[in-house]
């Protein structure tokens, strides 16, 4: 079964085409991205698996062109990697917000779009676009079925007294203002994976998920189920991420926005892109950048360094409690695969939850499936990589084959 992942921005689609052998694995036939949609000079860059490469710049005026322009890439006789549009089976797409709908991924129907539009107030910036690839692909491929997969789907299984904020009750029975957290795909594709690595069923296990990229989480996973994460009614609660402020207090944001004359945008701004690593360090938003400054006597980046790796501990240790304990805790994402240092930083100081981390073992590993513990560590540190892409196709495949 051959699947067509697709993650629609607003200004830019990523796709990828995965031939499924099994329900476990996937050949990845290609992969690219479509940029500047709606704006001009477009971009498509696609990579094919036997690494032929093709860029094309054109204007791109809506995502039904862009998608076009990937079938047609897909389709080339030089660099196309099937022969017909009809060897798609099934269209995947990642959703940002599912509300309290979707507890797991669905069919796409009439009925399963209204809801995804309902949810545009949750995630005006996401679902709008995850819409229009929706449309866009039942345009192009009518009679190929579609499956939505939804950031939020996988923490719904977290309780009230975990997803509720300490407001008044009206605005949750109103508006829905709640903890709904993100990167649900991710969590929950790392956890499976960190347990079989080490020979664990999941299900039987608990698990701390640091999925710490430029947008980074937490999430506690207790056989198999979430039941709390970092973020919440928005991404920008939780961890210090790159752009992003995380947990603070409200009232000195109040104190901020009337000192500095800020608008509900101004101020929307200044903790979604002008915080985290990039506003403390005053350099960059990228971890790398930090790193290099730090080691060279920046005290700044170093200060931002600390102030991530602190709230990465503090979560684990947390959510160890909130679980009444923890077996695993794996590290996932750009920085929680890559940043070597960080986890080394991070697991110092958890000797009083069972990890005997081995350091020298952790030394310059970048990008592999691996534990980091030592033989009889009584609490297993993995770290993994992560591929939502594919659960999304799995997922696909799983909802296609039961609906046919």
């Amino acid at each position: 079964m051959k699947i067509l992942v697709l993650n629609c921005g607003s200004s830019s689609i990523k796709y990828q085409l995965l031939n499924m052998t099994n329900s476990e694995h996937a050949d990845l036939l290609a992969k690219g991205l479509v940029e500047r949609i709606g704006i001009e000079n477009g971009e498509l860059k696609h990579k094919t698996h036997n690494d032929k490469k093709y860029n094309f710049t054109t204007d791109i005026p809506d995502h039904t062109k862009g998608i076009d322009l990937i079938l047609e890439a897909l389709l080339s006789d030089e660099h196309g990697v099937i022969k017909a549009a009809e060897e798609i089976t099934a269209v995947g797409h990642r959703v940002a917000h599912g509300g309290q709908y979707f507890k797991e991924s669905a069919l796409v129907t009439p009925e399963v779009k209204e809801r995804i539009e309902e949810c545009i107030e949750l995630a005006p910036l996401h679902n709008p676009a995850n819409l229009k690839g929706i449309i866009a692909m039942e345009k192009l491929l009518p009679e190929v079925p579609q499956v939505v997969v939804f950031d939020t789907s996988f923490h719904q299984t977290m309780e009230p007294k975990s997803f509720l904020y300490g407001l008044p009750y009206e605005y949750y029975e109103k508006y829905k203002v709640r903890r709904y957290g993100f990167h649900g795909t991710s969590h929950k594709y790392v956890a499976k994976k960190a347990c079989k690595l080490v020979g664990w069923n999941w299900e039987e296990k608990k698990v701390i998920s640091c999925h710490l990229g430029n947008g980074a989480s937490v999430a506690a996973i207790d056989k198999g189920k979430s039941i709390d994460t970092s973020m919440g009614f928005t991404p920008v609660e939780g961890l210090m991420m790159g752009t992003r402020a995380g947990n603070l207090d409200l009232g000195a944001l109040l104190f901020i926005a009337e000192k500095e004359d800020l608008t509900i945008q101004d101020t929307n701004n200044m903790i979604n892109k002008r915080s985290g690593l990039l506003g403390v360090s005053g350099l960059s938003s990228d971890m790398r950048d930090i790193e290099d400054a730090a080691a060279n006597g920046n005290e700044r980046a170093q200060l931002a360094f600390d102030m991530f790796v602190y709230r990465v501990t503090k979560h684990i240790g947390s959510y160890a409690a909130a679980m009444g304990g923890v077996d695993l805790i794996l590290f996932t994402g750009g920085i929680g695969e890559n940043g070597c240092v960080m986890r080394q930083n991070v697991c110092k100081d958890l000797e009083f939850l069972g990890v005997d981390f081995d350091f020298e073992l952790n030394k310059g590993k970048r990008g592999v499936d691996l534990e980091l513990t030592k033989p009889g560590s009584k609490t297993k540190v993995v770290m993994v990589t992560t591929n939502e892409e594919l659960v999304i196709a799995q997922d696909t495949q799983r909802i296609v084959n039961k609906n046919e």
